[in-house]
C-alpha cells in the first residue's frame, strides 16, 4: 500500500506515461498501462517469477484489491511477456529517466548531495545469469579448461546514491559483442562505459555529477570520461592500479609532514583510531592526481574472554579533487559510500526479493532487458516508501519489525481482506509528505 502512496505523491503521472508506450498487439484486451504496471507489480509486491505473480493474482482479494489501489486490470503475465517481447529497450529507460528527474525536481536527494552541489553516481558491473546455450547472439561468453562454454548476462548500472540508503538506478548499458561475431576482443566492463557515459549525458545533460567507482576505473579511458563530461571523480585505488603513481607515493610518505590528520572516535563499544595521508598533484600521462589513504584500528574488549579484539581496516582512493586536512575524511567516505551500488543496489536486487537472477524471458533478450528496467523501476518505488522517514518512525523504531516481515504483513492484508474503495481513498490520503 505504500508503494501505491509513492505513486501518488511521486508519480503522478505514471499509469499516463505507461499508456503513451508504443504497442503492436492486434484487438488488445488490455491496455498498455494495465500490462506494464502489471509487469511493475511482480517486482513491487516481490513475487520472484511470473508464475508466482499469476499464482497470487487469483487467490482471495488479491485482484480485487490490486485494482482499486493501483487504478488499473491485473493481467496474467503471458499477455504482460508479449508486450515486453515488441518494446524497444529505450522506452523503459527513459521512463526511468523521467522518474529519477522527478525525484530530483522534487529536492529529494538533495541533503545527500556531495558539498550541496553534486549528486554521487557509482557505476559498476553485475553478472544476472547465465545458460550453457547461446540466448541472443553476441552474448558473452566463458570458455572452462574443459571447453564448457557458458553465456553470461551482464549488465553495467549507474546508480544515484546516498548515505541513507538510497541506490537508484539512472541508466543501464548491456555488456554484448556484435551480434555479427567479427570481433576480436568480447565486450567488457570498460568498454561499455564508454557507451554509458554517453548515455548519462545524454539522459541527464546538465546534472552535476561526482563519478564514484571501483579499481578497474583508475585509467586514461576513466579519467578521459570524466574530463570529457565535467565530472569529478573519486575511484577506489587498489595495489596493482597505476604502478608509477603508487612509486611517487612511497616516495613521498617518508619526507611529507604535512599530509597527515588522526582522531579517535568511540563507536558502540569500539575505539577507533583513524589515520589519513593524502597526496596532491601526481602525474600521470596528461592528468593531475589527488590520493587519500585512510586506516581504520578499532579495538574492544570481548566481555566473555576479556582479551582485546582488533579490527583493521584500509581504504585508498584517488581523485581529481585537490585534498587538504579539511576534506580528506569527506572524500574517503564518499569514495567508500560507492558500496551501495553492491549491498542496497545488487545484494538487495538479488537476495531481498527481486529475485535479480531469475530468468523471466527465457526466448527473449529484448523481454528479458525490459523485465530488468521493471525490477529497477519497483525497487526505485520501494526505496521512496521504506526509507521514508514516516516508515522508520512507524515500523522500524525498535527494530523489531523488518522490512521482510512488513511486506508479508501488508501481502496477506490484501489477500485475506476486501478494501472498500473508501478505504482505499483514506489510505492513499493518510500519510503527507514524504521525507528522508
Amino acid at each position: 500500500m505504500q508503494s501505491a502512496v509513492v505513486i501518488k505523491r511521486h508519480f503522478p503521472r505514471l499509469l499516463e506515461m505507461l499508456s503513451e508506450m508504443p504497442d503492436q498487439r492486434k484487438r488488445p484486451q488490455y491496455k498498455t498501462e494495465d500490462l506494464l504496471m502489471a509487469a511493475i507489480s511482480i517486482f513491487l509486491f516481490k513475487r520472484g517469477s511470473r508464475n508466482n505473480a499469476d499464482n497470487t493474482g487469483r487467490k482471495g482479494h488479491f485482484n480485487v484489491n490490486y485494482e482499486r489501489i493501483f487504478k488499473c486490470k491485473l493481467p496474467d503475465t503471458d499477455t504482460c511477456n508479449k508486450l515486453l517481447e515488441a518494446l524497444d529497450l529505450e522506452y523503459l529507460e527513459v521512463l526511468k529517466r523521467d522518474m529519477v528527474r522527478q525525484l530530483i525536481r522534487k529536492k529529494v536527494f538533495d541533503k545527500f548531495r556531495y558539498n550541496g552541489l553534486h549528486h554521487q553516481v557509482a557505476i559498476d558491473g553485475t553478472g544476472l545469469y547465465s545458460f550453457h546455450y547461446e540466448p541472443y547472439p553476441g552474448c558473452p561468453k566463458k570458455t572452462s579448461k574443459n571447453g564448457k562454454v557458458t553465456y553470461t548476462v551482464y549488465a553495467l548500472e549507474a546508480k544515484l546514491i546516498c548515505s541513507n540508503g538510497f541506490s537508484v538506478s539512472m541508466a543501464t548499458e548491456w555488456i554484448r559483442n556484435p551480434e555479427s561475431g567479427d570481433y576480436d576482443k568480447q565486450d567488457c566492463e570498460l568498454k561499455a562505459f564508454v557507451r554509458l557515459s554517453e548515455k548519462i549525458k545524454k539522459l541527464y545533460p546538465r546534472m552535476p555529477i561526482l563519478l564514484l567507482a571501483d579499481g578497474l576505473y583508475p585509467n586514461n579511458t576513466g579519467f578521459d570520461i570524466c574530463k570529457k563530461y565535467a565530472w569529478p571523480f573519486i575511484f577506489t585505488f587498489k595495489d596493482g592500479n597505476l604502478k608509477s603513481v603508487w612509486e611517487e607515493v612511497n616516495l613521498l610518505k617518508p619526507i611529507s609532514q604535512n599530509n597527515q590528520i588522526q582522531w579517535f572516535n568511540m563507536i558502540g563499544g569500539w575505539m577507533e583510531n583513524h589515520t589519513y595521508f593524502f597526496f596532491n598533484n601526481l602525474r600521470y600521462g596528461k592528468h593531475n592526481l589527488h590520493l587519500v589513504e585512510a586506516h581504520i584500528t578499532k579495538t574492544k574488549k570481548d566481555t566473555k574472554t576479556d582479551e582485546t579484539v582488533i579490527e583493521t581496516e584500509k581504504f585508498v582512493h584517488i581523485s581529481d579533487i585537490p585534498i587538504n586536512k579539511d576534506n580528506c575524511r569527506q572524500i574517503s567516505q564518499a569514495g567508500r559510500l560507492r558500496w551501495k551500488i553492491e549491498n542496497e543496489g545488487f545484494n538487495t536486487q538479488k537476495n531481498g526479493g527481486y529475485a535479480l537472477s531469475h530468468k523471466y524471458s527465457r526466448t527473449s533478450h529484448v523481454a528479458s532487458c525490459n523485465y530488468y528496467q521493471c525490477l529497477q523501476i519497483a525497487h526505485m518505488i520501494d526505496q521512496m516508501a521504506m526509507l521514508s522517514k514516516s516508515i522508520k518512525e512507524m515500523y522500524f523504531k525498535d527494530d523489531k519489525e523488518s522490512l521482510k516481515s512488513l511486506k508479508e504483513f501488508g501481502m496477506a492484508i490484501l489477500l485475506v481482506h476486501e478494501l472498500s474503495v473508501s478505504k482505499v481513498i483514506q489510505l492513499l490520503e493518510s500519510v503527507g509528505q514524504l521525507r528522508y
